[in-house]
C-alpha cells in the first residue's frame, strides 16, 4: 500500500500544483487536496496520526472536518492571533501615517542608498538574522519587518518584491538557542543547544550568509530589471518622500518600530529588566496599539477621531484573517495530508535504496529536506519529521552525527522561504498585497544556489 500512497502523493502534489498554476484558489485547493489524501489514508488504511484528530467524533467522515475545526483552533490561539495584531497594527499605522513619518525621517540620513538601493536592501538579510536569533519566529518577524523595514526599502527605490525577497531571507537560518529546531538538533546529537549554536552552527551559517546576500543581489536586480515596466509604476506610486512631509509629529516615526524594539530589549538574551519581564510579539503589538492611541489623542486633542482611528486596527485584523490565516489553515492540512500518506517515510526509504556513498546521500537527503519544506511549507515539519531517523543513518553511512543532522536542520529552514505555503510567505506577502506564488517564485532561485554552496561547502570542509 506503501507505493500506491506514494503514486498518490505525487498525483496530488501535480494537481495542486497546477491548480495553483492556474490562479485557483489557494485556499480551495490545497484545502480540498489535503482532506482528499487523508481520506484515501483512511481508505487505504495507511496508519497515521495526521488523519485522526485529537479528540474523535466517533465516524471517519466527521472525523476529517474535526481535524480542520482543531486546526483553525490551534493556528489561531498559536500563530493567528499574533498575525491578526501584526496585521492590524501595520494597517493601523498607515492609518494614522506613522509610516509616513518613519519614511520620511529614514530616507533622509539613508539617501546615499538612493543611488545603491539594492546594496540597501541586501543588508537586511544580515540584520534581520541577528534579530532572528532573538525573535525565533520566522512569520512574526517577518510582519514586524514589514511593519518597519518594508516601507523605508520602498521609500528607497527598490520594488515590493525585492523588499519582501530579502525580508524573507532575513528569516533563512533556524539558528540560536531559542529555535526549536536547533534544540531537536542538538538533542540529536547529545549537545547543549548553545554549544551546538557556537560549534555546528556559525561556521556554517556565516560564510553561507555572505552567499545569500549576493545571490539575492543579484537575483533582485535581474527580476527588477525584467519587470522594469511593472517595478517602476510601482516603486513611483508607493514612494512616500514624494508627498513631502507628512502632516503628523514626526515622533510618530517610533511607533512602526516599537514593537521589535520592546520584543528586543524584553528578550532574555538582552536581559534589561531585573527580574525579567516576559513579553510575547501579540503583547508587543497591544501595548505599541495603547501607546500610539496615546500619541493619536495628544496629536488630534479628538476623542472621537482616536476612536475613530482604532477602527483601522480591526480592519486590519480581519483582512489578515480572510487572506493569510485562512490559507496558512489550509496549507496545513495539505502538509498533513502528505504526512497522512506517509510521503516522508517513502522518500526516506526510497532514497535509502540508492547506491551512492555516504556523503552524496547525505547531500541527497539535505536536497529531499529543502524540497519537503517546500512542498509542506514549514521548515519544522521537514526536520521534525526526517530529524529522529539521522543519528541512525548516520551511523549506517559511517559518518558523525552533526555531519547529517547540521545540513538538513539548515536546510529545512532555507526551504520554507521559496514555499508559497509557508507562513511566512503568506503573510508578508499578504499584508504587502502581493502573491505569495509570485514571492516564492522570486526567492528560488537565489535559495537553490544558496543550498548547493552549503552542501558543497560542509561536506568539502568535513572531508578536509
Amino acid at each position: 500500500m506503501s507505493v500506491v500512497a506514494f503514486i498518490f502523493c505525487i498525483l496530488f502534489i501535480a494537481c495542486t500544483a497546477i491548480g495553483l498554476y492556474r490562479r485557483l484558489n489557494p485556499q480551495g485547493v490545497l484545502l480540498c487536496a489535503g482532506m482528499t489524501m487523508m481520506g484515501c489514508a483512511i481508505a487505504l488504511n495507511v496508519p497515521s496520526p495526521s488523519a485522526a484528530p485529537t479528540n474523535g467524533t466517533g465516524n471517519v467522515v466527521f472525523d476529517l472536518f474535526r481535524i480542520i475545526e482543531e486546526t483553525f483552533t490551534g493556528n489561531f490561539f498559536r500563530a493567528g492571533l499574533m498575525i491578526m495584531s501584526i496585521g492590524g497594527y501595520v494597517a493601523f499605522m498607515n492609518q494614522i501615517k506613522a509610516t509616513d513619518a518613519l519614511v520620511y525621517l529614514s530616507t533622509k540620513p539613508l539617501r546615499i542608498f538612493r543611488r545603491y538601493p539594492y546594496a540597501a536592501a541586501t543588508l537586511a538579510i544580515p540584520i534581520g538574522q541577528l534579530l532572528f536569533i532573538t525573535t525565533p519566529s520566522a512569520t512574526g518577524l517577518g510582519l514586524l519587518l514589514v511593519a518597519s523595514v518594508y516601507p523605508i526599502l520602498i521609500g528607497l527605490g527598490v520594488s515590493q518584491f525585492t523588499a519582501l525577497s530579502v525580508i524573507a531571507a532575513a528569516t533563512l537560518f533556524d539558528q540560536g538557542p531559542g529555535s526549536a529546531n536547533t534544540a531537536l538538533a542538538a538533542e540529536l546529537i547529545g549537545k547543549s543547544n548553545v554549544e551546538y549554536f557556537i560549534v555546528h552552527q556559525l561556521p556554517l551559517v556565516l560564510p553561507t550568509i555572505l552567499v545569500v546576500m549576493a545571490l539575492f543581489y543579484l537575483s533582485n536586480r535581474y527580476f527588477d530589471r525584467k519587470d522594469k515596466e511593472k517595478v517602476m509604476s510601482q516603486a513611483i506610486s508607493s514612494l512616500p518622500p514624494e508627498k513631502g512631509k507628512p502632516d503628523v509629529p514626526m515622533l510618530f516615526a517610533l511607533l512602526p518600530v516599537l514593537p521589535l524594539a520592546l520584543l528586543i530589549v524584553c528578550s532574555p538574551y538582552v536581559a534589561f529588566f531585573d527580574p525579567p519581564v516576559h513579553l510575547d510579539t501579540t503583547m508587543a503589538m497591544l501595548l505599541s496599539l495603547f501607546v500610539s492611541l496615546l500619541c493619536v489623542l495628544g496629536h488630534t486633542r479628538n476623542l472621537r477621531k482616536t476612536f475613530e482611528a482604532v477602527g483601522g486596527f480591526w480592519k486590519g485584523m480581519g483582512n489578515v484573517f480572510a487572506n493569510v490565516v485562512t490559507l496558512i489553515v489550509a496549507s496545513e492540512i495539505f502538509s498533513k495530508g502528505l504526512i497522512s500518506l506517509g510521503f516522508i517515510d517513502s522518500l526516506v526509504i526510497y532514497s535509502s535504496h540508492v547506491g551512492l556513498s555516504g556523503i552524496a546521500i547525505a547531500a541527497f537527503f539535505s536536497l529531499l529536506t529543502f524540497s519537503a519544506a517546500m512542498l509542506m511549507g514549514s521548515g519544522n515539519a521537514a526536520f521534525f519529521s526526517f530529524g529522529p531517523l539521522l543519528p541512525e543513518v548516520a551511523s549506517k553511512l559511517g559518518l558523525p552525527d552533526y555531519t547529517l543532522v547540521l545540513p538538513l536542520q539548515l536546510s529545512a529552514s532555507m526551504g520554507r522561504a521559496a514555499s508559497p505555503i509557508a507562513g511566512i510567505i503568506v503573510a508578508i506577502a499578504g499584508v504587502a498585497g502581493v502573491s505569495p506564488i509570485e514571492l516564492a517564485r522570486r526567492n528560488a532561485p537565489p535559495l537553490i544556489g544558496s543550498i548547493l554552496f552549503l552542501i558543497v561547502y560542509h561536506f568539502i570542509t568535513q572531508t578536509f
